[in-house]
């Protein structure tokens, strides 16, 4: 049984892709940033081209982009309880994140709040204010952490499906 309540939980997943879809399409400036990655990523095991390793680029936020977003959140009594679902996708990854934005302010204006991703705190929320803070956008209060705690009592709190049940 989870410790919130199930109808204060936006269970969030995102799918990310590489910026490019082979490292003959990065441009010289950023290949040159992902050289300088993947040296970091072979230090310490079987050497491996930069281009051998590109196709991990879609997990690095500086290095790929979020080309879906699904939420899922509870709604209503136990005995009539629903499950309502949203997906955010297309081409344009600020739109995306945008339109997700308004998701958030809107679901977030009320009450305490939790956000559930599975490996949500090590990748999903940072990949997500990642790639707003390169569009140029204001993370929303549920997913700007600076300056509150990250456990106990906080207004929102980050939580992974392992941590929850």
């Amino acid at each position: 049984m989870s410790p919130y309540p199930l109808h204060t939980i936006l269970f969030l997943d995102i799918e990310t892709v590489s910026q490019y879809p082979v490292f003959g399409e990065v441009p010289d400036d950023w290949a040159e940033l992902w050289r300088r990655k993947a040296e970091n990523l072979t230090r310490d095991k079987p050497a491996a081209t930069p281009e051998e390793l590109y196709g991990r680029a879609a997990i690095y936020a500086e290095f790929g982009k979020i080309i879906c977003i699904s939420c899922g959140v509870l709604s209503g009594p136990p005995a009539e309880r629903k499950l309502l679902l949203k997906s955010f996708y297309g081409d344009d990854e600020k739109d995306l994140l945008l339109r997700f934005c308004d998701l958030l302010y809107n679901w977030g204006s009320e009450g305490q709040k939790f956000l559930c991703a599975h490996n949500g705190k090590d990748f999903d929320f940072p990949y997500l204010c990642r790639r707003m803070i390169i569009h140029g956008m204001k993370l929303p209060s549920v997913l700007n952490l600076s300056g509150k705690k990250t456990l106990g009592s906080t207004a929102y709190r980050h939580d992974g499906t392992l941590e929850i049940w």
